[in-house]
């Protein structure tokens, strides 16, 4: 009978892939902290709905700014060493925090500006550590290895970590953000044992001759290009994208939709994101046998049909338990469509590309997310709670529609059985 270890990371993936799934696990349990002591924090000093809403904004602000300029700067160096050094401006700007809230002298313009800096350093580590997987694994195996880093992002970022921040902010505001710096530099430490990762190749096009570098914005085009003219990669970046819109719009008003709506309160809308992660995990424990048994193509058309039912069941209940059911399989369904979009773009692009297109699409996600909760937000003011709810029950079931045939396309063209790149060095 196989050991945990090699159940939940093969023996077949190298040496270098576990200390990959460690340190992201680490650093998502500090992260996880974060999530619940941040909004504690900020909303101790301020009951303006508009400075809280701020520090909502500043996790998405990093990346609209700064997401292509990370992309390309992760194809440019040694990504493991971007992350370590991201990781580590993270701990840096978070013991700076800690230092104003141990002598009493923080206040919420002082929070507002390390949620922004502490955002930027995330995009960085995030971008460069999205393009480290399939330098380490063969394609085959990204399915599988998406599954265990999403497994770690849900148990410890979203289940486990937003109570232990609750309850350390509770004992003193400091101590969160005391362990998320243990938490993120742990990470780099562990990290640190990989095998340095290679410098990715140049391109056709980027400098003149050996030695030379092209301007940033001048790689940064070269990636937008190269996604526009691959219409899977461009298809799937566009359907993130949507869905992301039409997600988001009930989402912003997700708090009001529980406790005016469904009458939960506070208790019950923090069951909903509870129920959510209990979904995902579940799925985390059933992904090898569906990636073995369904395609790839099956499991997104699924999975985008799902999502356009659970906002017509959102639209249609106003009972608390059957919409924590329906969160429930939202977090199933969400785990496996992000695990399943995460690998075939992988498969999809060049290594000297994977930061570039990582970064086009977060600054989808999060564009999405601006947009729709924008959109959600007059939606709701002008025709009521449950408007968003149809509002994107329409428009995910129109996208839907339209995109039905091409994602066949989208996953035939993303190779399953190539092997490693003659450059990757992992060890078994």
């Amino acid at each position: 009978m196989p050991s945990l270890g090699e159940l939940i990371a093969p023996r077949r993936m190298g040496r270098d892939f576990r200390w990959l799934l460690a340190s992201s696990w680490t650093s998502n349990v500090g992260d996880g902290v974060a999530l619940a002591a941040a909004p504690l924090l900020i909303a101790s000093m301020t009951s303006s709905p508009i400075l809280v809403a701020a520090g909502a904004i500043l996790q998405f602000l990093p990346w609209l700014l700064f997401g292509l300029h990370a992309g390309a700067i992760a194809d440019r160096f040694d990504r493991r060493r971007l992350v370590m050094f991201a990781n580590a401006a993270r701990a840096v700007v978070l013991a700076g925090l800690c230092a104003f809230l141990l002598t009493g002298t923080a206040n919420i313009w002082i929070v507002l500006a390390v949620a922004f800096l502490y955002g930027t350093a995330e995009v960085f580590v995030d971008t460069a550590g999205s393009t480290l997987l399939p330098m380490l694994v063969a394609p085959s195996d990204l399915g599988i290895g998406n599954a265990r880093l999403q497994a770690g992002y849900l148990v410890a970022n979203q289940f486990a970590g937003p109570p232990l921040g609750a309850f350390l902010f509770a004992a003193g505001t400091a101590w969160p953000f005391l362990l998320e710096i243990v938490c993120v530099l742990l990470a780099v430490v562990l990290i640190s044992r990989m095998a340095a990762t290679p410098v990715p190749p140049r391109s056709a096009g980027e400098g003149e001759g050996e030695g030379e570098r092209s301007h940033v914005h001048t790689d940064i085009g070269e990636g937008l290009r190269w996604l526009w003219k691959n219409p899977p990669v461009r298809m799937l970046v566009l359907i993130i994208l949507v869905f992301n819109v039409t997600w988001a719009a009930p989402w912003g008003v997700l708090v009001l939709y529980a406790t005016e709506h469904l009458h939960m309160g506070a208790v019950g809308y923090g069951a909903l994101t509870t129920a959510s992660a209990v979904g995902g995990i579940l799925a985390t424990l059933c992904f090898g046998w569906l990636e073995r048994h369904v395609s790839f193509a099956t499991l997104m058309r699924v999975v985008l049909s799902l999502e356009v039912l659970m906002h017509l069941a959102f639209a249609l209940t106003s009972t608390g338990w059957v919409a924590l059911v329906i969160m429930f399989v939202f977090g199933a369904y969400a785990f496996v469509w992000g695990t399943i979009s995460t690998t075939v773009r992988q498969r999809l692009v060049p290594a000297e590309l994977q930061g570039r297109v990582a970064s086009v699409n977060m600054v989808g996600v999060f564009g999405g997310m601006v947009i729709g909760q924008a959109l959600g937000g007059v939606i709701a003011q002008v025709w009521g709670l449950t408007a968003p709810w149809w509002f994107a029950f329409v428009g995910a079931a129109l996208t839907l529609a339209l995109v039905w045939k091409p994602i066949s396309q989208i996953v035939s063209a993303a190779p399953v059985d190539q092997s490693l790149n003659e450059t990757q060095t992992n060890e078994p």
